[in-house]
């Protein structure tokens, strides 16, 4: 039998992250059915908390993060390799502010960031070719921005993401690595972002951090107490 702290645990996971939901049907989203990207939940809540209704992000991929980021940005641009999921992404994308358009595994793919000859406050680097498209994210990153790597963790047994990884300290950026559980997966991933030194995104709120998902700090006083009791 799980003890009752253990089960308070898993409910935690069930009902306030989803996950339950997220790794039987295969989708990510929160518990509310709001699309969310396939990065770590830590990395997931640490991004939210800024404001991004001025910035432009670019991504190496495309899927859910794409509508994570349109209903957050001024605008997204977002590169899919593969044929069949373009084609739904276009079928199913409909956010005015949010452009997919399919670039083959080649040279094409990580040089679609210099198509608009624009700076961006935000890319990311979750698709095909990771180290080539970090390396042209550096260049195609706006002063203040970050560069988020998803599935960092595969460095250790990776040359393509030791490449990546590589050339974006290389860039002076500044690291910070989010471990940690993610959707649709029953273990754990990393997700990196590397931080221009002068990033200075401003918040969404007036305090930074916010309580988290199954934080009980943000509880009121009296239902933290009873907490304690009951599984303190």
């Amino acid at each position: 039998m799980y003890s009752e702290r253990f089960t308070k645990f898993i409910e935690m996971w069930q009902k306030e992250f989803g996950i339950e939901r997220t790794i039987d049907e295969k989708i990510c989203v929160d518990t509310e059915g709001n699309p969310i990207p396939w990065y770590t939940y830590p990395a997931i809540e640490y991004l939210s908390q800024f404001d991004y209704r001025d910035k432009k992000i670019f991504e190496f991929g495309c899927g859910n993060s794409s509508l994570f980021w349109a209903a957050r940005a001024q605008s997204v641009t977002s590169i899919e390799d593969n044929p069949k999921w373009f084609d739904k992404w276009q079928q199913e994308f409909h956010e005015p502010n949010l452009e997919v358009r399919w670039r083959d595994e080649g040279e094409e793919y990580e040089n679609a960031v210099f198509e608009d000859n624009i700076k961006y406050d935000v890319i990311i680097v979750d698709g095909k070719r990771r180290a080539e498209c970090a390396k042209a994210a550096i260049e195609g990153l706006a002063d203040g921005g970050l560069i988020i790597l998803d599935d960092s963790d595969r460095i250790n047994t990776s040359q393509e993401y030791r490449s990546a990884v590589s050339a974006l300290k290389g860039a002076d950026l500044l690291q910070v690595d989010f471990y940690g559980f993610c959707p649709m997966n029953c273990y754990s991933k990393t997700t990196s972002l590397f931080f221009r030194r002068n990033f200075a995104f401003k918040t969404l709120n007036e305090i930074q951090p916010i309580a988290g998902l199954g934080n009980i700090w943000s509880m009121g006083r009296r239902q933290r107490k009873d907490f304690y009791k009951k599984f303190g």
